[in-house]
């Protein structure tokens, strides 16, 4: 019996060892430009990304769908921006008041 609990232990570690990082997090405001629901992308003018991106408007992809949804022009949001390498995308969008 302990030799299968650490047989398990040991798939486990390996399974999480394994798991690709999800990336650098930033909050992210901003105001939603244009939608484009074939990429499931918004254009959006946010202000400074942390240490990542000075302000600009740029087309993000949004993920999971249920946040995509919840977008239209001239929204303004909160969000958080979810960065691996040269991929990036918006997540945990949040309509606020303007």
């Amino acid at each position: 019996m302990g030799k299968r609990i650490g047989l398990m232990m040991l798939a486990l570690l390996l399974a999480a060892c394994a798991a690709k990082p999800e990336g650098k997090r930033y909050s992210m405001q901003g105001e939603i430009r244009s939608i484009d629901p074939t990429s499931k992308s918004a254009t959006i003018s946010a202000g400074k990304i942390g240490d990542w991106m000075e302000a600009m408007t740029m087309q993000y992809p949004v993920k999971p769908d249920a946040d995509f949804q919840k977008l239209h022009v001239g929204d303004h949001i909160q969000a958080t921006v979810v960065v691996n390498d040269l991929k990036f995308y918006v997540t945990g969008v949040t309509v606020v008041p303007k």
